[in-house]
């Protein structure tokens, strides 16, 4: 363990602390998330998947934003060194749909942080809870894992296999101009996603990185495309995707899906309730 143990204890003091954000949900914010998606701009009579990733987005001010283009550490997240991080996994409830052009308010609370050794070294998991709240009903909750490594070795280029398609899989070629667009409706700064030089001489990847959020957003899009908006929605990430690379949108059995990425393996895998 290459962590210091008071350093552990520090970032520890961090679980239990709450931040309250508010803000008026605005259509055309929606709309923009929408169009980045890849789904109807009708918000206001049929809400995107994961409509709730286009509000509270995070702000720093500009000499906050570390080497990376992520928020420098600290403030309500702990200030954890390990340099790579990544949102790996979440779960989510959702109740009404979000009433646009109201006001709703966010409660965010650090609910635990666990040090675990991996493949590629320390890992750091930070579980965050969210609530969204509008008129006094609870209309998201949400936990997510961040993980925190070390920088680890080079991510290899994926090398393409066949993968035999299944009747009702969707192919996603996602484009950088289509990473961008999703790293501006979500002010998602983290250079993996859009400059390439920094994603292939600093952090070792073989091209820009796909979000996972984007790709979690779209595997919901591909539950719902035949029935009911899911009541409930866990990923987790499995694998790096790269741009200019196909990847397969597939319900592997009922209520269980995966992102297959070009070489075979299941880069993420989700599940829905109705």
């Amino acid at each position: 363990m290459s962590i210091a143990e008071n350093d552990l204890a520090h970032w520890r003091t961090w679980i239990g602390r709450e931040e309250v954000r508010r803000e008026v949900l605005d259509a055309e914010a929606l709309r923009r998330f929408a169009a980045a998606i890849g789904e109807s701009l009708e918000v206001e009579t049929d809400q995107p998947s994961l409509a709730h990733w286009a509000f509270f987005l995070p702000i720093a001010a500009a000499d906050q934003i570390g080497p990376d283009g992520h928020p420098k550490r600290g403030g309500f997240m702990p200030p954890i060194t390990l340099p790579r991080r990544m949102f790996a996994a979440g779960r989510m409830e959702f109740g009404a749909a979000l009433a646009l052009g109201q006001p709703a308010t966010r409660r965010s609370i650090i609910r635990d942080l666990q040090y675990k050794s991996g493949r590629s070294g320390d890992l750091i998991l930070l579980e965050v809870e969210h609530t969204i709240e509008q008129a006094g009903e609870v209309r998201v909750t949400e936990r997510q894992t961040i993980v925190y490594r070390d920088a680890g070795a080079a991510t290899p280029a994926i090398v393409a296999a066949d993968v035999p398609p299944a009747p009702d899989d969707a192919i996603w070629n996602p484009t950088s101009v289509d990473l961008f667009r999703f790293s501006a409706v979500t002010f998602n700064s983290h250079r993996i996603h859009y400059d390439l030089p920094y994603a292939t001489a600093e952090e070792f990847y073989p091209g820009l990185v796909v979000h996972g959020p984007f790709t979690a957003t779209r595997l919901f899009g591909h539950a719902r495309r035949h029935g009911p908006r899911p009541h409930t929605y866990a990923f987790r990430a499995v694998a790096p995707m790269f741009c200019g690379a196909p990847i397969v949108l597939r319900e592997v059995s009922p209520g269980q899906l995966a992102a297959i990425r070009a070489d075979g393996a299941e880069a993420m895998v989700a599940g829905v309730e109705y």
